[in-house]
């Protein structure tokens, strides 16, 4: 009777760990927590009342007891709930430089859950091609990072066709409202009403697209020659000539990247397209940035 091939994985989450710790910074956690708030207000502790203070404010029966007017002092709850859903499907395992989109989706995603970590916050995260492969509830703890970062790192989580919508369906079923979901993925082989979901999702959450390019799937590099591209999910090829078909090509990738770009907008979320031959730290960190001067 054969077992099942068991795959070591402690070297590649020691190497992402350590990765991740380089890059995420005091600076970056005090960002996101300046961004990302939760929703109500938690009773903190009393303080002696002062004369800019609200009347109002004073609780009296704190102040009878001290036998000094006291004001209550509230903090802004956190125990927010991000959740990563992570494309895993076969377009997903490309490449035309020394990076896999998988593997930098694979750093990009434990970076962020772990910035939200050290900020006190809850992660948790699903894992889909045309179903859902893998997934864990939001929780607290970096026992939670170390799970996450295990799913990321392992390859029998990679592979298959993509149905975003199927993806969209269970995330609205299986999240508690308030939740903020950060979609990561290439975006390739959308299909359906996908733009139909997308909404509902942004409607019902704090929604953030993520979108993972390889550089050759923005622009075809100058070749004067032939090469068979082939479809990731049909395995169907064809031969062309490069120079032929860059100016099209090219435009054909602007408009598939515009089409999703409007999609999260329509949907009221945030989007951003990143290339696996460029670092994700600047970006991100804009986009905390944009979110933020939105809400002031």
């Amino acid at each position: 009777m054969k077992g099942k091939l068991e795959i070591d994985t402690s070297a590649s989450i020691n190497r992402l760990k350590i990765l991740t710790s380089r890059i995420v910074n005091s600076q970056i956690v005090g960002n996101y927590r300046s961004v990302f708030k939760g929703h109500g207000l938690e009773f903190h502790d009393y303080r002696p009342y002062t004369p800019t203070d609200d009347a109002s404010t004073i609780d009296w029966k704190a102040s009878v007891r001290s036998k000094k007017p006291l004001v209550r002092e509230f903090i802004q709850e956190r125990n927010l709930n991000i959740f990563f859903l992570i494309d895993a499907s076969s377009s997903m395992v490309y490449s035309s430089i020394d990076k896999l989109k998988l593997e930098y989706t694979a750093e990009l995603a434990a970076t962020l859950s772990y910035i939200v970590l050290q900020a006190g916050d809850s992660t948790g995260f699903a894992m889909f091609n045309d179903k859902i492969k893998i997934y864990d509830y939001p929780k607290q703890g970096f026992n939670q990072y170390y799970k996450f970062a295990r799913v990321l790192v392992d390859p029998k989580n990679y592979g298959g066709n993509y149905n975003l919508v199927e993806a969209l369906k269970f995330t609205m079923a299986f999240l508690k409202e308030f939740s903020i979901v950060i979609i990561i993925s290439d975006f390739i082989g959308l299909k359906n009403d996908w733009k139909h979901y997308l909404k509902l999702v942004g409607k019902k959450f704090d929604l953030i697209g993520i979108m993972i390019c390889d550089p050759i799937e923005i622009e075809l590099p100058e070749y004067n020659g032939q090469v068979i591209l082939g479809d990731t999910f049909s395995e169907k090829q064809v031969l062309v000539n490069v120079q032929s078909i860059r100016e099209s090509y090219k435009k054909y990738e602007e408009s598939q990247q515009k089409m999703v770009n409007e999609a999260f907008m329509q949907a009221n979320a945030d989007f951003l397209e990143l290339t696996t031959d460029k670092p994700f730290i600047k970006p991100i960190t804009d986009l905390f940035l944009r979110r933020a001067s939105r809400r002031r």
